[in-house]
């Protein structure tokens, strides 16, 4: 009796890795999704890069808009770092183990970046509201001191709402399959893991979604009711397809960025019965698809 009590015991400490996976079952075709995600990963570096060192070097550009859109670049560079080299070691390289610490510290970024990234989009909201309704008074309405202030609570808020989340994570024990559903590390996936009772990650997963992510739709919702209603007390109707067409490249960023990761966060509640091949797809798109956001912001 004693023997199989420490042996339970020695296995909820077992894991001290995860493994990660690429394509289920097919292993021998990661190969193919590598060199996709490479010349993505190369890409979405070059074209941050290149947007920050324009908007730092032209001063006609030192506008607020710009500097949001700075901030949205920062945050997406912070994004593809944090998931796609893992991602490539696993299709590429097929190294797919992964320390314990490092799986936690990884999912701690990717969902602090995507917090921060959607806050951005709802301050670029904002942003393009109080340029179409109060044009004249646009700057005097949102100096730099505002823009940076936004820009601390925007950070301030990624940080502090996942800044729960390792411990959580950390206080479970995991004595079951240590084989992750994806190519990186996300809190509800490693979750699902646990052998223990994870209600309170679950009612803080939640709480989080629909305080954070629901303001933040909501936020971008109202904010284009009050842009559309201002556009159709417009005479002309050029200046009014004119003020709308300011908006839709960032309209374009919202669907790219919110859809995936609404759809991945759905999938995990609802669709275990799913194939592991759609899980693996929606998960790389939550990844690697929002990171062309910031190109159609410069559109």
């Amino acid at each position: 009796m004693m023997s199989s009590i420490t042996r339970f015991n020695e296995s909820l400490m077992s894991h001290q890795t995860f493994v990660l996976i690429g394509i289920p079952g097919m292993q021998e075709k990661n190969s193919w999704v590598a060199f996709p995600l490479f010349v993505l990963y190369t890409l979405t570096l070059l074209g941050n890069f290149t947007i920050l060192y324009v908007i730092k070097s032209d001063t006609s550009l030192h506008e607020p808009m710009y500097f949001f859109l700075s901030m949205l670049a920062r945050s997406d560079l912070g994004l593809s770092m944090s998931t796609m080299p893992t991602m490539l070691s696993v299709y590429w390289f097929d190294f797919r183990e992964i320390p314990f610490n490092a799986c936690i510290s990884q999912m701690f970024f990717i969902h602090t970046f995507q917090w921060i990234e959607s806050g951005i989009l709802v301050a670029m909201a904002f942003d393009r509201l109080i340029a179409i309704r109060h044009p004249l008074r646009y700057r005097s309405l949102l100096p730099n001191s505002v823009v940076v202030k936004i820009g601390i609570v925007v950070l301030s808020r990624g940080l502090c709402v996942i800044f729960p989340i390792p411990f959580l994570i950390k206080r479970l024990p995991f004595c079951r399959s240590n084989v992750l559903s994806h190519s990186y590390c996300l809190h509800q996936d490693a979750m699902k893991l646990a052998c223990a009772d994870t209600r309170v990650n679950l009612l803080y997963g939640l709480t989080v979604v629909i305080s954070s992510l629901g303001l933040d739709v909501v936020s971008i919702l109202v904010s284009y009711a009050l842009i559309l209603r201002t556009v159709l007390t417009i005479a002309s109707h050029q200046e009014c397809l004119k003020a709308l067409n300011t908006c839709v490249a960032h309209i374009a960023a919202i669907l790219i960025f919110y859809v995936p990761m609404i759809g991945t966060s759905m999938a995990h509640r609802f669709g275990r019965h799913l194939s592991p091949i759609v899980h693996m797809l929606m998960a790389n798109i939550f990844v690697a698809v929002p990171h062309f956001s910031i190109l159609l912001c410069t559109a």
